[in-house]
């Protein structure tokens, strides 16, 4: 007696196994696609957004205000910086590391000084550099969040020049928590893994993950900004 035809069932089977992976990974895909932000995320420093992509040699970095290699990181790229103002430019986008328990809401203390007092961003994360000490993860492991966020509020009153309360009810503002989340995002979209991470006229810098020396930002930049003005076709010879 013949056996009965499987071919039809078997493709009909994984034809609908198919369908299923399809759809299951396209909605994983829309469930993993972040919102466009109203703005670029980051915060220029010194002033220099404004023609920061058409008409200098931008710098973008990512840094931890709580990472200690940031703050090593952040004194040598600042003199740099300064030395070829106005014609390089520096973003730094917040890039809370998951590991430093506080980390989050470091960056988002940037975030709610700069809703206050927009030349107050940059003092503070410097704050937050000089006194990282009081908020690793040792220093906080016995106290509430509540607790760690009047803390950090203390210190941003410094900078920002408001009250303490004032400044800690920005905690409590959603924007803010979302602003910091968009940073975080942004950066994993862009492959950061780590703090600092550097990019060059959109270009990653070897290294992430490690302080670039003053001398190594001079020896990067230097070329770049001595070709400024020069109408070049980087790839004509491609």
């Amino acid at each position: 007696m013949a056996r009965p035809a499987r071919a039809p069932l078997l493709r009909r089977l994984l034809l609908a196994a198919a369908l299923a992976a399809s759809c299951s990974y396209y909605l994983l895909v829309l469930q993993a696609q972040a919102s466009v932000p109203p703005r670029y995320d980051g915060f220029a420093y010194g002033g220099g957004a404004a023609a920061a992509w058409k008409e200098t040699v931008l710098v973008e970095a990512f840094l931890d205000p709580l990472c200690p290699d940031s703050r090593d990181a952040w004194e040598p790229l600042k003199l740099a910086v300064e030395r070829y103002a106005p014609r390089v430019s520096l973003i730094v986008h917040p890039f809370p590391l998951p590991y430093h328990t506080y980390a989050f809401h470091a960056c988002r203390a940037l975030y709610i000084a700069n809703k206050f007092n927009t030349s107050s961003t940059y003092p503070l994360l410097e704050l937050f550099f000089k006194n990282q000490e009081k908020f690793y993860n040792s220093a906080t492991s016995s106290l509430s969040s509540t607790a760690v966020t009047v803390e950090i509020s203390k210190m941003a009153a410094q900078a920002v020049g408001n009250s303490v309360s004032e400044f800690h009810s920005g905690f409590s503002n959603v924007r803010t928590d979302l602003a910091t989340r968009v940073s975080f995002k942004y950066g994993c979209t862009r492959g950061v893994a780590g703090a600092p991470f550097f990019f060059v006229n959109g270009f990653l810098q070897p290294g992430g993950g490690s302080p670039i020396d003053y001398n190594t930002w001079v020896s990067i930049l230097d070329p770049l900004v001595s070709q400024h003005g020069d109408r070049i076709e980087v790839f004509t010879s491609l």
